[in-house]
């Protein structure tokens, strides 16, 4: 899965299945930034394929669009509240990795419901396991300075991401 995506930059090619039917992949790429919601999105296919009565629109190929976003037959109403919403946000990547994980839908639940959980599960970037592991015992215990040296903090992480925590692409989140 891709992680990387600038939502910023998202464009979908717009054909139609009567056009690609007869031999034909006519459409044209379609720059979502241009677009406000989904209904103006809508307007502009319809524009585009003003030459056939009731167009079902197909999604040929598309860049910059989440996994769940869009499918070759249905472009998701939440799409655009999405990109409003990650337009300020610094770790879309960790976003995006948090939504994969198989406990989230990105186009039927509520962006503002998951933003609230995403904000409560993130922890932050890390290096590895170990280098979470050695901050949170920083911040929990009051290990001795001289103790540090000996103290496990691989098998310290090994639990923590057992239950815990999980660690994925450099990011950790709560469970």
């Amino acid at each position: 899965m891709q992680y990387d995506i600038n939502i910023a930059e998202a464009s979908v090619y717009v054909g139609t299945y009567a056009k690609y039917n007869n031999g034909s992949i006519f459409g044209k790429w379609l720059d979502l930034s241009d677009y406000s919601d989904i209904n103006e999105f809508y307007e502009a296919c319809a524009s585009l394929h003003q030459d056939e009565e009731d167009p079902e629109y197909m999604f040929q190929d598309y860049e910059n669009i989440p996994e769940g976003l869009i499918s070759e037959c249905s472009f998701s109403k939440n799409f655009f509240a999405v990109r409003d919403a990650l337009d300020n946000m610094d770790d879309s990547e960790a976003f995006f990795i948090w939504c994969s994980n198989g406990h989230h839908n990105l186009s039927s639940e509520r962006v503002k419901d998951l933003l609230t959980s995403f904000n409560e599960d993130f922890i932050g970037a890390y290096e590895s396991e170990s280098e979470y592991a050695e901050e949170y015992v920083d911040n929990v215990y009051d290990l001795p300075e001289w103790a540090q040296p000996y103290f496990d903090y691989e098998k310290f992480a090994t639990n923590l991401f057992c239950g815990d925590y999980w660690f994925s692409n450099g990011y950790v989140f709560r469970c």
